[in-house]
């Protein structure tokens, strides 16, 4: 095999994994770029050369995320192979080719950030946790999200789901989360107050920016139209909210946010989605002792919630929703997920 063998089966990786998730041509251009991308290229050079983990990095996410980039920008190749056109595979590598050959800066660059999705389908395994927290405090939850980006799953609470046989939110909401709902349903009935929210990113994007939008937009899945109409409301609705995304490194704010005693009458609640597998190991150590930490010190009276969405061991098909709670120290899956928040089993 070649040099560039680990990073050409990354690749490959990433496509058999964007057509289990419903995307068959992201599969496809990353099968492409995997099996055809050289270093003739700056952007070739540096996909093939690079110097990290592929996988953690998200590189071929990276790399596809420019290419969609340019299509929504107007580049007239790719949007002549692109959703909702139809090209062959000889045909799409051309378009490819062609767009490394006029806008091999831009792709180089484009290759600076990792993907930043926000998807808001995962909102649904966020509600369920929060209803949980709800229901067993019966208090108001202070929210708090690392990995936040553009924060728009930090306003779950406004959306409108169909969670199967049940509903929750308001019917008037732009942003529907329609989704398989599978076993025992969340506790519906729990009073959710929100006291207030906050999240953090290491490069936090502005829905009311439109360069910002059309960057989060990109890393959206070219054939998957339902879910880049839904995340285009979201980003609408999260502009219209006015939040910012605080720019920090998630330990020291986890330290910040979670140190010292919390407020009375409020749960203090810590939440991310499909963010701790990008997280260096001294980051998640931090994290995990400052919540520990919080943990030891919490109360009936002001306790400590930690809720993810995360890959783990289990399934690698699905991501695990946890919850830890103090003062009690419980510490349980509530239920699996899709990545993508296409159907969520809970209990």
């Amino acid at each position: 095999m070649s040099d560039y063998s680990l990073i050409r089966k990354d690749f490959a990786r990433q496509a058999i994994a964007c057509e289990f998730l419903g995307s068959r041509f992201t599969s496809r251009v990353c099968w492409l770029l995997g099996e055809r991308l050289t270093d003739g290229s700056r952007f070739g050079a540096r996909v093939l050369g690079w110097e990290g983990r592929p996988d953690s990095d998200a590189l071929p996410l990276r790399a596809a995320g420019g290419f969609h980039a340019l299509k929504r920008k107007g580049e007239a190749g790719l949007a002549a192979v692109y959703p909702p056109e139809e090209a062959d595979d000889e045909t799409l590598w051309r378009a490819l080719e062609a767009a490394i050959a006029a806008h091999d800066d831009f792709l180089h660059g484009f290759l600076d950030s990792a993907p930043q999705t926000n998807e808001v389908s995962r909102s649904n395994a966020i509600l369920g946790a929060a209803l949980h927290v709800a229901k067993r405090t019966g208090l108001p939850l202070a929210i708090r999200e690392i990995g936040s980006s553009a924060g728009l799953n930090l306003g779950f609470d406004a959306y409108r789901y169909e969670l199967g046989r049940a509903q929750w939110g308001g019917e008037a909401s732009a942003v529907r989360i329609d989704a398989e709902w599978q076993g025992a349903l969340p506790p519906l009935d729990a009073k959710l107050v929100i006291a207030s929210r906050a999240g953090c990113d290491l490069n936090p994007l502005d829905p009311a920016n439109e360069a910002d939008r059309e960057r989060m937009l990109s890393y959206i899945w070219p054939d998957q139209t339902a879910r880049l109409a839904r995340i285009e409301a979201a980003l609408a609705a999260a502009a219209r909210s006015g939040r910012k995304v605080e720019k920090a490194d998630a330990a020291a704010w986890v330290e910040r946010e979670f140190g010292g005693a919390g407020m009375t009458g409020e749960a203090r609640v810590l939440m991310h989605t499909i963010v701790w597998q990008y997280l260096p190991k001294d980051v998640q150590a931090r994290i995990t002792a400052a919540m520990e930490k919080a943990g030891a010190a919490a109360t009936r009276d002001a306790p400590v919630a930690w809720t993810g969405v995360e890959a783990d061991a289990k399934d690698a098909a699905s991501a695990s929703v946890r919850l830890r709670l103090w003062p009690d120290g419980t510490d349980e899956e509530l239920g699996r997920a899709d990545f993508h928040g296409r159907w969520t089993r809970w209990g």
